[in-house]
Parts: structure tokens; sequence; C-alpha cells
């Protein structure tokens, strides 16, 4: 890879040279050559299954001339990466993404990147009512292109990289602005283009979330509650115990030790190593590597039994109570409806976080509509009056 790094161009064989970026002068020069075009083609590629913290590791990009490939990782001072941060902001230069919400997230996490004038692929496809969203049968059914599926699970902050590598990341982004262009002529001929660019510019507003271990959170594994207080003690420890090893490691807590061997581990409570090679799932690499310490884990659980229930971090709205889950099932039978009407998931219609607020909230007027759900302007036009109408009636004010 070290001939990669070096070279300003990397040749490839069906789609010409892709432009490898991994210094300085390299980046300013894509930065200018990027802030040229009208539209661009965005993807990123991350090393979420093999990090605990993640990071992106790779920013790729598309013009109508050239595609290039960022190397993030290949400058010692993060900051260098902020150069590109005009083009992210810049409101006359469209940024296409395919499934753009993760990318988004990742970008603001590692670079506080501000996101304006997006075209996201996917959500088109999704409005349109394409039968098919993901990228690969998109391409595959409009253009012929097949994609190489082989580096989707991929060490993407591994060093160094190979042709292979950098052929498939600039795949993702070399035919998003063909399939922009077929799919804005279509949104534009079926009059759902407000509404996508609605959608697109939801996405700009997303906002990444810490990771945060939750100590409790081994309540919500499959299993947990079907244990006694001491095994439920045994599991305690050892989830703990799981994400300060995988802190340790730099390595994703799953890479450790499944959910499901934690489960089987606080079930069968070995008190031996002989007794933990029989459980279900521990393997001779975690015996060797981890067994005195699964072993110690499960005694220090056994003898501090959990006697109260766990109260892991709530995730999302607060539960509902009767009257409102019957609203709730009200909702969801009109949004299935319209779906159907429409030839579109039902969530294209209005998302579950939605309808989930306006269950709970009960709106009985526009404005109180508008702020119970922050519909956006497209779909309290469009489907207002449907709410109000399932709910209980017309609106009022």
């Amino acid at each position: 890879m070290s001939d990669y790094v070096d070279s300003h161009q990397i040749k490839m064989s069906d789609l010409g040279a892709v432009q490898w970026v991994a210094t300085l002068a390299a980046l300013q020069t894509a930065h200018a050559t990027l802030t040229a075009a009208p539209q661009v083609a965005v993807d990123t590629e991350s090393d979420s299954l093999y990090s605990y913290f993640e990071k992106v590791c790779l920013l790729q990009f598309s013009t109508p001339a050239t595609d290039l490939v960022v190397d993030p990782l290949a400058f010692a001072d993060t900051q260098a990466i902020a150069t590109l941060a005009p083009l992210f902001a810049a409101p006359h230069i469209e940024k296409v993404f395919h499934a753009a919400e993760y990318d988004i997230l990742c970008l603001k996490r590692d670079y506080q990147f501000e996101f304006v004038a997006i075209f996201d692929t996917m959500i088109a496809a999704r409005i349109l009512g394409w039968k098919n969203v993901g990228l690969g049968a998109i391409l595959q059914e409009h253009f012929g292109v097949t994609l190489n599926k082989k580096m989707q699970r991929a060490d993407w902050g591994h060093r160094p990289l190979t042709a292979e590598h950098i052929a498939y990341a600039r795949e993702d982004t070399h035919y998003l602005l063909r399939l922009r262009d077929l799919q804005l002529a279509e949104l534009e001929r079926t009059q759902r283009l407000a509404e996508a660019r609605e959608e697109f510019e939801r996405l700009t507003r997303v906002t990444p979330t810490p990771r945060r271990f939750d100590p409790d959170a081994y309540w919500n594994l499959n299993g947990a509650r079907d244990l006694d207080a001491a095994q439920l003690g045994a599991l305690r420890e050892l989830f703990r115990w799981r994400d300060a090893q995988a802190r340790k490691q730099d390595r994703p807590p799953f890479k450790i030790l499944s959910d499901a061997v934690l489960v089987h581990l606080a079930d069968a409570k070995p008190a031996t190593l002989r007794a933990l090679a029989q459980v279900h799932g521990v393997s001779e690499f975690i015996l060797q590597r981890y067994g005195r310490a699964l072993v110690e884990n499960v005694a220090r659980g056994l003898s501090a039994p959990q006697t109260e229930t766990p109260r892991p971090h709530m995730r999302g709205e607060p539960l509902l109570d009767n009257v409102a889950r019957n609203r709730l099932a009200t909702l969801k039978a009109w949004r299935k409806q319209r779906a159907e009407l429409r030839g579109v998931e039902p969530d294209v219609i209005v998302s579950n976080d939605v309808l989930f607020a306006i269950a709970r909230k009960n709106p009985r007027t526009l404005d109180a509509l508008r702020e119970a759900a922050n519909l956006g302007a497209w779909k309290t036009r469009e489907y207002s009056e449907e709410l109000f109408d399932a709910l209980h009636g017309k609106p009022r004010g």
C-alpha cells in the first residue's frame, strides 16, 4: 500500500484512475476539485466491526470527472480533514449520499461538520416506491453494475489497504451522480421532490450520541430475565468485565464474547476451568485467553446476587399509557392503509417516532400537531387532516 500512499493516482482497470489523497497538498487539491463541482457524491468507511470507539477510516468522493479516496488515518493532525468542512456546508454544492444518516452521524462525531444541501438516493428510492433500495440492487437493476461485496466486512482501519479495497470503496460513489439524475427526474415527474427535499433536510439535523457504557444494560440481553438472582449477579459481573476488556483491547464488546455466551456462562455458573470448557460457545481460544477471569467474575457475581431489578438507561420516548397505545394502534392502521395506496413502506408516510409522539401528546390543533410531532411542512399539508380524522375528527385552530 505504500505505493498507493506515495502515488497521486491509482490505476483501476474498469473505471480509470482514482485520486488517492493522503497528504496535505493532495487534500488541498482535492478540496479545490470538489468545491468546483455542482454535485459531489460522498461515502465513508468506518471500523465499527473492529474498534471499541469506531472512527471514519476513508472518505470517498466522486464528481462527474473524477473519483477521490481520502485517507484520514494518514494525517497525524486529525484537524487536517477540517479542510473539507466548507464543502459539506456549501449550499450551492449538492452532496449525494446513499443511506446518508450513518455517514452524517460519523462525520459530525469525528469532525463536527455541518451539512447543507444533500440528496439521499436511498430515501429517494423509498419515496418513489422502488422495491429494491440497497445500492447494489439499484445499480444492478438500473445500470447493469455488479458491486463487489467481498469487502463489506473489511477492517478499514487496517493499513496497508490493497487495490481491491480502494476499488470497492470508490464504487460506492462512482455511480451515485448518475443515479441522482435518474431519481431527480422521477421525483419531479411524480411530484414527490418536495417530499424528498424535506426528508433530505431532516437528515442534515441528525446529531451523534456519544457512546456511553450502561452497566445495567445486561438486563436487556436475551435470556437475562430468565435467570435467578445469583445467576443475574454473575451476568452483571461478566457484562462489566467484557466492556472493560473491550476498551483495553480497542475492540467491539461482541468480539470479546457474544451476548449469548455471557448468558450461557451466567446460567451454567462454572466454578472451574474444566466446567467452563463445557459451556456452550466457549472455544479453546476463549478458555486459554479469558478462562481464569471468567471463572473469577462468575464467582464474584454469585457471591453478590442481583436482588433488585436492574435499571438500564431508557431509550427513546417514555412508555405509553393504555389510552395512548390505543391511539398509536389507530394511527398505525391509518399509516398502513395510506402506504399500501402509495406502494411504499409505512415509515415513508410517517416515521414511528412521529406516530409515537402524536399518540402520546394527542394534539388537537395544527399548531399543537406541528409542535408535538415535528412533521415538517410538506407532511403537515399532506397528512394533517387524515391524522386528525384518524384520532378525533377535524383539526381546530
